[in-house]
């Protein structure tokens, strides 16, 4: 490894804005694009990293000496393979959430980590939002007491043009929108109770984009997918993914470990975007008002009461720039600086695993009417190799 931090990136999509957080002059730069797409890739390279080659084979990528570190930005039902290739190839390896979409992809990623020395890390980047961060501290100072509960209401506002128009509406390249969307969710959740998910039952169904317009099988998205002017009221929406397999709501209850009782609910076709938790402590509670900046987390802890709109204890969060509440630059940076000198990181890779066997375990119990699912426990040699710090 030289001074500078060599990087390649495998994907040239939607989400790969996100390699412009690992240029830092004289520290780490991206040395190498590779897509299926070579027009995607040459594109990225010209408006984000200047000097860079572009590949249309992910191997010759992993072939190149210069690259010490590969992020992946590609759809999820390759993020698993692509994950052990680079893994093998001994590069330092970021992937984007989730880490797979199969429980048993998941315990793959993990083993070649292991077996290979290589060093794993998976991009979930709301541990780095404030909003997170911040009901974290309050959770983890006591205010609220023990946690109890915690309740999930994800309004994904903008579902039909994101989830709806592309790979992601297809079962056989997410599993559900209950995984892909979710699984941040789950390690909030998971993150906020210290405990991880045993048992699931869920419900849900295709109610609104199932007998939506539908776009040609073959045929692109549209220059105009994302227009939310038009695209209201949802069943406006046009040019659907031509296979459309996923559900657009669902409702999941889950149990945790130590006795700690989740819900959590999607919907996508909400007039508005956020997410709302509530933490339930045996002392107090706590619950955010906005997810991003600006947001409001109030806590109530002093006495028993009505209902009252003024909480005890107020934490407004400063204004910030940058996507997911400027959670990406700093995801980033730890993981380059994981890559430099290892150890210990505020995400996961068998939290990661945990929020993935929760979400395909609650779309397991989804499509057999809300019989509830047992959540696969993780092999306790893995989790102690990861605990450790990957060492």
């Amino acid at each position: 490894m030289t001074d500078v931090l060599g990087v390649g990136v495998i994907g040239a999509g939607f989400r790969s804005g996100l390699a412009t957080a690992a240029e830092h002059p004289g520290t780490s730069k991206v040395v190498a694009v590779a897509d299926v797409d070579a027009d995607a890739a040459r594109r990225a390279v010209r408006e984000r990293h200047p000097g860079a080659e572009v590949h249309t084979d992910h191997r010759a990528l992993l072939d190149r000496a210069d690259v010490d570190a590969v992020l992946l930005i590609t759809p999820d039902d390759t993020h698993a393979d692509l994950a052990c290739d680079a893994l093998q190839a001994g590069k330092a390896v970021f992937v984007e959430k989730p880490l797979a979409i199969t429980v048993e992809g998941c315990d793959r990623v993990l083993r070649a980590a292991r077996e290979t020395g290589s060093r794993l890390y998976v991009g979930h980047n709301m541990r780095h939002m404030p909003v997170v961060r911040t009901m974290r501290e309050i959770v983890e100072r006591g205010d609220i007491g023990a946690v109890q509960s915690v309740w999930v209401r994800h309004f994904v506002g903008h579902g039909g043009d994101f989830y709806f128009k592309d790979w992601h509406a297809e079962r056989r390249r997410t599993t559900s929108l209950l995984l892909q969307k979710a699984a941040h969710d789950l390690d909030v959740v998971h993150w906020l109770a210290g405990a991880y998910t045993e048992r699931v039952s869920a419900f849900g169904a295709l109610r609104v984009y199932g007998d939506g317009h539908r776009r040609a099988p073959g045929t692109p998205k549209p220059p105009d997918w994302l227009d939310p002017d038009r695209h209201w009221p949802p069943r406006a929406q046009h040019d659907l993914n031509p296979v459309i397999d996923v559900e657009d709501l669902s409702v999941v209850n889950l149990q945790l470990g130590g006795g700690v009782l989740a819900a959590y609910q999607q919907c996508h076709f909400t007039p508005d975007y956020w997410r709302n938790y509530t933490v339930i402590g045996d002392e107090g509670r706590l619950e955010n008002v906005g997810d991003g900046p600006g947001a409001v987390i109030k806590v109530w802890n002093r006495y028993r009461s009505d209902h009252r709109p003024d909480a005890d204890a107020e934490y407004r969060l400063p204004p910030s720039t940058g996507t997911h509440g400027g959670a990406d630059p700093l995801l980033m940076a730890e993981f380059l600086r994981f890559v430099r000198d290892g150890g210990r990181t505020d995400t996961s890779p068998v939290a990661a695993r945990m929020s993935v066997a929760a979400g395909v375990q609650a779309t397991a119990s989804l499509r057999a009417d809300g019989e509830p699912q047992d959540v696969p426990p993780l092999d306790p040699e893995l989790v102690a190799y990861f605990e450790r710090g990957q060492t």
